[in-house]
């Protein structure tokens, strides 16, 4: 395949993550192993080759060495290291004190690994760095030797300062400071740096392993075909990184329109827009929307057969009364008030506002020791048994005793079904508990008890308050939630009957965005695997 075609056919593997950069990944790639121009073949070009293969010849290395380089390289190239090629010591160490307000100083900060540009200018002056600096001087390479994956490498434009985690490489005459930074920023070379790097938390690769990379020299007239090649190709990845953008922000406004126009009228018509082939609306902004919908009583039509929410509010009170009987407070706390302190939004008729206390029952757990804690017994849930995927993770699960768990009140069982709700550090997390098992309750960990009402809308109206409930969390390192602040959460109360039509239309459109999520997953694979298909096609032809 030509690296045309390759361009020819982003459209179908646009969607693959970071699509554009691994293309400039590829570019660079085919620069360096001399596969983006035809070889030299003028009496001119041959006559050069003769005098710049004698001006680096070296049997020790490259080609000539007993370990094969990383790639076949055209047979008029000269596979050299660095330290032949370049000076990677030439830059002075000059201290501070010798470093003029108006000179330029450049640290990491200031590139971009991702497009290899140098992104602000700043003085001596604005940084007034008290550490050694490197001088450089234009045409000089700058390699970022610290966490050598961002892939931090520049040319030098004009004179000026860098940090000691930048060197300065002064290539030899017979190179391009361009080829040498294509070389520093592909992967190749990357994969050099991940194998002789040094450091954990903040890896850096060492003056000499750079000096002793290989390194493929084609001869000067190629360097400066190589150059404006990958100029021309870079350009054009600009241009189709610009169009990608310019659709991507056409597609989220019309996005954001379907879902406002949704959430103005959820008709079935305005539905479709939701998953309209044109665009892709973001699952988790479908499945928001949808969840603020269904508690706003925008869902579903209300029914004038109904029962009243208000009539049902009175029943509940009567309810709880009755199952809080013989129970200790601070087992099962509750706010007997019936009135949030402000109503968030207007409600339909037939609906009611009240408090979260007012229609469950809360309890908080029990303050379990950890010398209690045994290998097997009766299991604990904790705040890190409160799984990703809303259910009850085992994994990490500490167990006590039979007979510890069969002294604790039964408040503090968790049975089959029972809903639970993380109050410190990860603040509003659900669970429920879809095993046959009984488990015990933990501190900071509340179990909500509905009465009267449909738990599964209890769950729904419970994933939409949680950034509610981060922003009036307290505490500094760890947040945490109160019983009280729970208990207090203005609560939308339906009519029972409406209560299960939300239910089952909640669960039907989520089913819907989660096959979307299936069809964009498998939509991204297929088209990451025909851009590796690509790639290695390209990458793999022989010379």
């Amino acid at each position: 395949m030509r690296l045309e075609t390759f361009f020819e056919k982003f459209d179908q593997f646009a969607d693959a993550p970071d699509a554009v950069a691994k293309m400039r990944e590829l570019i660079l790639e085919l620069a360096v192993q001399g596969m983006l121009i035809k070889p030299s073949s003028t009496p001119e070009q041959h006559r050069e080759w003769i005098a710049f293969r004698a001006e680096i010849n070296d049997p020790t290395i490259g080609n000539d060495a007993a370990q094969p380089p990383p790639f076949e390289i055209p047979e008029h190239w000269k596979w050299s290291v660095l330290n032949k090629v370049a000076d990677c010591r030439a830059a002075a160490k000059v201290s501070p004190e010798s470093i003029g307000d108006r000179e330029w100083v450049l640290d990491l900060e200031d590139i971009d690994g991702t497009t290899g540009q140098i992104t602000q200018f700043a003085t001596f002056a604005e940084r007034r760095s008290l550490s050694t600096k490197a001088a450089f001087e234009p045409g000089d390479v700058l390699y970022g030797k610290l966490r050598p994956y961002l892939n931090k490498v520049v040319i030098a434009a004009k004179p000026g300062f860098c940090t000691t985690e930048i060197i300065p490489l002064r290539p030899a005459a017979f190179l391009l400071p361009e080829f040498l930074r294509f070389y520093l920023r592909s992967l190749t070379f990357l994969r050099y740096t991940a194998e002789k790097g040094y450091g954990m938390k903040m890896p850096r690769l060492g003056t000499k392993d750079l000096e002793a990379a290989e390194i493929p020299v084609p001869p000067p007239t190629d360097q400066k075909r190589i150059v404006a090649k990958v100029d021309e190709l870079m350009a054009l990845c600009d241009r189709l990184e610009a169009k990608q953008k310019e659709r991507e922000t056409q597609h989220t406004a019309l996005a954001r329109a379907s879902l406002s126009r949704f959430g103005d009228a959820p008709t079935p018509a305005n539905l479709n827009l939701l998953f309209h082939k044109s665009y892709t609306i973001p699952p988790a902004d479908l499945r928001k929307s949808i969840l603020t919908l269904a508690v706003q009583g925008k869902l579903v039509p209300q029914d004038p057969n109904d029962e009243d929410a208000s009539r049902l509010l009175e029943k509940i009170r009567v309810a709880k009364a009755t199952a809080q009987k013989g129970q200790r407070s601070q087992l099962a706390e509750s706010n007997n008030s019936g009135v949030p302190a402000s109503a968030p939004y207007e409600l339909p008729i037939g609906w009611v506002w009240t408090v979260l206390g007012e229609v469950q029952i809360f309890t908080n757990g029990y303050a379990f020791k950890s010398e209690d804690y045994r290998e097997s017994g009766i299991g604990i849930v904790r705040m890190g048994e409160l799984g990703s995927n809303g259910e009850i993770d085992e994994s990490n699960m500490k167990y006590v005793p039979e007979e510890i768990a069969q002294s604790l009140p039964d408040p503090f069982r968790i049975k089959p079904g029972d809903l639970l709700m993380g109050m410190s550090g990860s603040i509003g997390k659900l669970a429920i508990n879809r095993s046959a098992k009984t488990y015990l309750l933990n501190q900071r960990v509340g179990r909500l008890e509905p009465v009267l009402i449909e738990k599964s809308y209890l769950h729904v109206f419970l994933k939409t308050v949680e950034q509610h409930y981060l922003e009036i969390a307290f505490g500094m390192a760890i947040k945490n939630l109160s019983t009280k602040q729970i208990n207090e959460t203005a609560f939308p109360l339906p009519p029972l009957a409406e209560q299960r039509r939300i239910v089952a239309r909640v669960d039907q459109l989520m089913a819907l965005v989660d096959g979307l999520e299936t069809q964009l997953a498998a939509s991204r694979t297929t088209a990451t695997n025909l851009l590796e298909a690509i790639v290695s096609e390209l990458t793999n032809k022989t010379h």
